[in-house]
Parts: structure tokens; C-alpha cells; sequence
């Protein structure tokens, strides 16, 4: 199975921006739809962005869409989320997950990271 590790995840204030990387394990990835999603404790986990396997196409909830950019580069293994203009509501653990589908749901992920803690400051 394929592992993801991600990184970025860190304490911003609001208005502020992070950068989270997920690098792959296997070349598996290149072939893969890969997405974010973020959890807070005592919510359901929710899909905050995907991109599909070539990078042609992408897909954000909508609390992300003009803020959060996904993007990736299959020769290094490694998906990106650019998150900019950072509200305190973007508080979450951060998720990196290999999806069968876009937009995915949970049940539609392969594999999930270990996460990667944002904290948005008021």
C-alpha cells in the first residue's frame, strides 16, 4: 500500500498562508487521484480539495475555492496545497488521501496520511 507523509502544518495567523506537501512512497502515485481533507475533533472528516492523476483537473469545497490552490508533481511523488488568506475555521488536522474518484468522498480514498496539524489564529 501506497504511504503518504505530510508536511507544512504549523501556527499562522489569520490572513496568512501555508504551503502542506504529501510525498508518496511508491511511483503508484503517479497513477492516482490524489486529494486533501481535514478533520477537527468531534466533526466528520471533510474533502477540502482533490486533483486528478494527469493534474488536467482539480476541485475544491466550496470554503477553499479562491483560497486554496492543490497541485502536484508526479515526478517527485508530491502533492501541494497552497492555502492562502487563512481563517481561524481552517483550524484542522490535514489529511493527504489517494482517491478513486472526483470529487471524493471518504469511502472513495485508498490511503490517508498521518495528517498534518494547521492552527489559524484569531
Amino acid at each position: 500500500q501506497v504511504q503518504l507523509v505530510e508536511s507544512g502544518g504549523g501556527l499562522v495567523q489569520a490572513g496568512g498562508s501555508l504551503r502542506l506537501s504529501c510525498v508518496a512512497s511508491r511511483s503508484t502515485f503517479r497513477d492516482s487521484h490524489m486529494g486533501w481533507f481535514r478533520q477537527v475533533p468531534g466533526k466528520e472528516r471533510e474533502f477540502v480539495a482533490a486533483i486528478s492523476w494527469n493534474g488536467a483537473s482539480t476541485v475544491y469545497t466550496d470554503s477553499a475555492k479562491g483560497r486554496f490552490t492543490i497541485s502536484r508533481d508526479n515526478a517527485k511523488n508530491t502533492v501541494y496545497l497552497q492555502m492562502n488568506s487563512l481563517k481561524p475555521e481552517d483550524t484542522a488536522i490535514y489529511y493527504c488521501a489517494v482517491c478513486y474518484r472526483l470529487p471524493p468522498r471518504v469511502i472513495d480514498v485508498g490511503s490517508w496520511g498521518q495528517g498534518t496539524p494547521v492552527t489559524v489564529s484569531s
